[in-house]
């Protein structure tokens, strides 16, 4: 009992420091960014110990997870290039072994802004900057064809992507899972999974204090979230009662566990019925926000301002199922 009473309050003492910020920052204007609220992007880092060798920093950006060992570092999404200086001396805290990995969920600059800064701080084991692992959608995203100016510098892209369904390292004595599903939040999600450690890392899969950001001009879609949040299921086992066991780091917010997992992904699923019916039965776009499909859920997740509001999550998911070809099919 009093594990479980230290576990709920290093929860909600993450959750408490998190609201504490206030400012905004501006990030790149040459690539689209995820919404994220003020809190999480201050550049007052925060870190919290969350299991195993799994370290939360919070505060540069999208939430960014340090796994440290003997071998050194593996650094999973790197915030916003603001806050790469601050976000390098956090994970210097953390462990004064060299930086061997980073492994990029998605482009967003959100979680990819630092990748220049703490990619040149780090070295491989043969002395090259650290390797930045992600779905080659990645790097077709932060790239750009020849003669053609790329949206981020050279130093920030992938230097070794995957193509497949899975790809997977061991790292400090622990296996490191890698899973893309295609159409996601963007085109190029990976989910990181702590297998030793039993920490999951969503990305902007899974986010916690918003409605999912369907990024539909980069390959995101309803479905496609669904299917991610399904994986994250599968990989989560708890505890005992359902609290605890398997932790899940989501892109932005607190640390969770399967319920609340749970509890989101049954939400989406709902949201997404409802505004599917209501498609085939005829309904325009305005029809469907008039009819408030999100009411129930708007309390906890729905924002009237801000980069992603509830109307514009309303409308991609109209957008989406009004477009059957393009919908990717559920995971068994």
């Amino acid at each position: 009992m009093a594990v479980r009473m230290q576990q709920k309050a290093v929860v909600a003492f993450v959750l408490v420091a998190a609201l504490m910020g206030t400012a905004r920052v501006r990030t790149q204007q040459s690539a689209p960014m995820s919404p994220s609220p003020a809190w999480g992007s201050n550049g007052e880092i925060n870190a919290f110990h969350v299991q195993g060798n799994v370290h939360l920093l919070v505060g540069g950006g999208g939430n960014i997870v340090v796994q440290t060992g003997e071998e050194g570092v593996l650094v999973v999404d790197t915030g916003l290039s603001a806050h790469a200086d601050k976000v390098l001396a956090a994970i210097k805290k953390l462990s004064d072994r060299p930086i061997r990995y980073i492994l990029n969920t998605h482009f967003h600059p959100d979680h990819t802004g630092g990748n220049e800064v703490i990619g040149k701080a780090g070295s491989t084991i043969q002395g090259g900057p650290t390797t930045i692992i992600a779905h080659e959608n990645v790097l077709n995203r932060m790239s750009a064809p020849n003669g053609k100016q790329p949206p981020t510098p050279t130093a920030a892209w992938p230097t070794d992507t995957y193509f497949p369904e899975e790809k997977d390292i061991f790292f400090n004595e622990e296996p490191v899972m890698m899973y893309h599903d295609a159409a996601a939040h963007t085109d190029g999600d990976t989910i990181v999974f702590f297998r030793r450690s039993d920490v999951v890392v969503a990305g902007d899969i899974f986010v916690m204090n918003s409605y999912p950001f369907i990024d539909q001009a980069n390959g995101g879609s309803v479905q496609g979230v669904i299917n991610g949040l399904n994986r994250l299921l599968d990989l989560a086992v708890p505890k005992h009662e359902q609290e605890g066991g398997t932790y899940i780091v989501p892109g932005h917010g607190r640390i969770c566990d399967e319920a609340d997992l749970l509890e989101y992904r049954d939400m989406v699923t709902i949201i997404r019925d409802r505004v599917e019916d209501m498609v085939r039965r005829g309904l325009t776009l305005d029809q469907v926000k008039a009819a408030r499909p999100t009411l129930d859920y708007d309390r906890h997740f729905g924002s009237d301002s801000g980069p992603w509001t509830t109307a514009l999550f309303v409308e991609a998911v109209y957008k989406d199922l009004s477009k059957p070809q393009a919908k990717p099919a559920a995971r068994p």
